[in-house]
């Protein structure tokens, strides 16, 4: 073989390499080895990258660690990457504060290993004080600072959903919580309710995500960023509200992190007069998934919550006197009898007690 043969090979070789790297390298550390997140060094980072955008919001701007997440994900988390022979579910905790639900969990995750994955964003600007149980150790993802009623949010969510879709190609579901939900259900109860035993292997999944028109705070918030803001992308009669917290199919988690057009509209900052009615996180995910998918969504979450004697936007908290199996029969229940809940918020740190006490005879007894 002549020098020039071995350069010509040599020089493919090397363009191949620089080309397909990002498809065949591992996906990156998306969870830390250490029991806690750094918390100086997710706060330099969330700083340094919230320059880029979102006009005051906090960590809505995408350094290039997040672009170059997100690159990997258009390049190799499509739609038919989860081909495991036992499809898994995400679970994914959005949380500025301690998991203190956590030993709840373990005890519905007990004996599942080889069905679900956990992925925690903890706002690096909180203390998370309690050490992390098993389930929850070395999962904690880059993370960025996010505030309520805030596009840090959304950003927040996208990438966890980056995230866990880089992590396991066997993740299928991705479910979206917070440090105060619950689990209403035992696991094999939400498993089959997401993967049906009878359903063929090719079906495509709905997405549980609430989807709401006519809602009567919508026109405020249409126009909370001014009156032709969300134009012409969104017209007002395909704005749509819904809760944050979803379990959307793996179709729809690979649209949201790919997705541009929508999320430059709802990145941008509401006017001061009209913080009262900016929540963004409310519907960002409902609008962009009934525009692209109406079809693929069931329309209604998994997640159940108590609106009745909300205080300041939030919604009840239950404390631990009120923790009981017939609470958790209620919270069960929907206002249709075409599902049931599998999640439950928001509940104060003093339930975890009394939730313990009847996890084995009510919560994970089917």
């Amino acid at each position: 073989m002549t020098p020039m043969v071995v350069s010509l090979l040599l020089f493919a070789s090397l363009t191949a390499l620089l080309v397909m790297a990002p498809r065949v390298s591992p996906p990156p550390l998306v969870v830390r080895p250490e029991d806690k997140p750094p918390a100086a060094a997710g706060v330099s980072a969330g700083v340094a990258a919230s320059g880029g955008g979102g006009g005051g919001a906090a960590g809505v701007g995408e350094g290039a660690e997040d672009l170059a997440l997100f690159r990997r994900v258009t390049l190799d988390a499509g739609e038919g990457s989860a081909v495991a022979a036992a499809p898994k579910v995400a679970f994914l905790f959005l949380t500025n504060s301690d998991l203190t639900f956590a030993p709840l969990w373990e005890r519905f995750f007990a004996g599942h290993g080889g069905r679900f994955n956990v992925y925690v964003h903890a706002d690096p600007a909180a203390r998370l004080l309690l050490p992390p149980t098993p389930s929850f150790r070395g999962r904690f993802v880059a993370a960025k600072p996010t505030r309520r009623g805030d596009p840090s949010l959304i950003a927040a969510a996208r990438r966890l959903l980056a995230a866990a879709l880089l992590d396991d190609a066997a993740n299928a579901y991705f479910a979206l919580l917070s440090q105060h939900c619950v689990p209403l259900r035992p696991f094999p109860r939400l498993y089959n309710t997401l993967f049906p035993p009878g359903a063929a292997h090719h079906q495509r999944l709905p997405s549980y995500i609430e989807v709401l028109t006519g809602e009567p705070q919508m026109p405020e918030r249409y126009v909370a960023r001014g009156e032709d803001a969300m134009l012409p992308e969104v017209p007002f009669d395909r704005f749509r509200v819904g809760s944050q917290f979803f379990t959307l199919a793996r179709r729809h988690a690979v649209l949201v992190v790919r997705e541009r057009r929508l999320w430059r509209k709802f990145r941008e900052p509401c006017l001061p007069e009209s913080q009262d009615s900016c929540y963004p996180e409310e519907h960002y995910f409902p609008t962009l998934l009934d525009m692209a998918d109406p079809a693929g969504c069931a329309r209604y979450t998994l997640t159940r919550v108590n609106w009745t004697a909300s205080v300041d936007g939030h919604p009840h908290t239950y404390a631990a006197p009120e923790v009981s199996p017939q609470l958790i029969t209620e919270l069960r229940r929907s206002n249709s009898s075409t599902h049931e809940h599998m999640f439950a918020r928001k509940f104060a740190p003093d339930c975890l007690a009394p939730l313990m006490t009847i996890a084995d005879t009510v919560l994970f007894k089917d």
